[in-house]
């Protein structure tokens, strides 16, 4: 099988149903999606294997729903098959934010991303999961899309959030607090 088909030459590339311009919001909203799955590889690749076991098999996962997510943004006539990113894979995040997040200090105003080489990694995992999320508002405004991507997107950006931290404390590395943030962060429960 050959890599490359030349049929992309002209600017436009298939989706599932149909082509359209390599430009189109759709194409956008899951190339975005694809851009963020290439974080987190970048960021697996910056965490410990021996420090950071669960992590890791978590971010796997995520890898495979991530790709889950750009399948469903590509099917350009819903109709042609299930959507496969569902509300179980949206939920099944909360409990791993509130695992990690069990494990870092609470923090009372915005941390500036960074610290560690991991934590770093996932903070750009998060920002570009945030663009990733706009990409698919712009798009659901104008297009039919599987709603539970959107809510995906949204839940894994607060996942990167906490992660990040967790890699920090974890490396003993601790968050620095924007110095002119108020206090936007209530204690934990």
């Amino acid at each position: 099988m050959r890599i490359y088909t030349r049929t992309g030459d002209k600017g436009i590339t298939g989706v599932i149903g149909g082509r359209v311009n390599k430009d189109d919001i759709r194409v956008e909203a899951y190339g975005t999606v694809d851009e963020l799955n290439c974080f987190v590889g970048v960021a697996m690749g910056n965490l410990d294997p021996a420090k950071y076991a669960d992590l890791l098999e978590d971010l796997l996962q995520i890898q495979h729903e991530l790709f889950d997510c750009g399948s469903d943004l590509a099917l350009l006539k819903t109709e042609l098959r299930p959507f496969k990113v569902t509300a179980e894979m949206v939920d099944a995040l909360e409990p791993w934010i509130d695992k990690y997040d069990g494990e870092t200090p609470d923090i009372k105003r915005f941390i500036l991303p960074g610290g560690s080489a991991g934590s770093s990694a996932l903070h750009v995992c998060r920002t570009v999961c945030r663009r990733a999320e706009r990409r698919v508002v712009t798009l659901a405004a104008s297009q039919e899309i599987n709603h539970e991507v959107l809510r995906y997107l949204n839940r894994l950006s607060d996942f990167f959030f906490t992660v990040a931290r967790t890699a920090n404390f974890r490396e003993g590395q601790p968050d620095v607090e924007y110095i002119r943030s108020a206090e936007v962060f209530r204690s934990k429960p």
